[in-house]
Formats: C-alpha cells, structure tokens, sequence
C-alpha cells in the first residue's frame, strides 16, 4: 500500500509526486482545456490503493457524504479556494457516508487517474472507507 499522507515526510514526497503532472492544451466543443499528462512516477500509483489524509473539501454549496473533495492542505490554500493547485486535492467516493468535520481526515481506497473528463478531477479514489486509528 503506498500511503498519501501530507504531513509526513514521506507523504510530502508522494504528494510530491502527484504534483509531478503536466498539461497540453487541447480542444472541446468549448473551446481549449488543459489535459493533464503525468508522470510515471504517478501513473505506477493508478488502480493501488492507497491512503491519504487531509481537509474536505466542501463543494457546489453542500456536503455530500459518500462523495468528498479531499484537499492535503487547509481550506484558506486548497486548489478551489487559495494558492494550491489541481494536484492537491482529489475526489473520494466512499463505501459508507462520513460526517463532516473541519479536522484532518485519512481515507483508504483505489487510486483512479482521469486525463478525459474535465467534469471530474484529475484524480479519483474509488471505493474510499475512513481509516480510524
């Protein structure tokens, strides 16, 4: 199991390496996009599991339980509401609904890489449980 967590210093060096993404532009029917490409650094962690912790995210105005945008940094530097980028947050589809809390979450679950759907984030953990220690 690889292990996301933003604290430590290990974590900080596989956030590091899912920060290790570029993007080519290219074109939809709305005009150009950027594309994430990564590295292979990060597309050895695709379909393992792994854990990650840090801040969620609220998003579209409401908390959804079984759907959460996990951010490694604090809410004021997240990607949606200050200086971090796409590579610091990812959405979380969990098995069983989780309260909300303001503290720092770990989550377990299969690392999914998106470079298609722009609807989604470029990266996906699927089949997420808490982790309580």
């Amino acid at each position: 199991m690889v292990s996301l967590y933003a604290t430590s210093a290990k974590a900080q060096g596989v956030w590091k390496s899912l920060s290790e993404v570029s993007y080519k532009i290219s074109e939809d029917q709305f005009g150009e996009l950027y594309v994430p490409v990564f590295s292979d650094n990060i597309k050895k962690l695709e379909g393992k599991e792994v854990e990650a912790d840090g801040y969620i995210i609220p998003f579209e105005g409401m908390f959804k339980p079984e759907h959460i945008i996990l951010s490694s940094l604090p809410l004021a530097e997240c990607f949606f509401c200050g200086s971090g980028g796409p590579e610091t947050v990812m959405e979380v589809m969990l098995t069983n609904p989780i309260k909300y809390t303001s503290k720092r979450v770990k989550v377990r679950g299969k690392l999914t890489l998106n470079a298609k759907d722009p609807e989604k984030l470029m990266y996906i953990l699927k089949d997420a449980k808490l982790v309580t220690e």
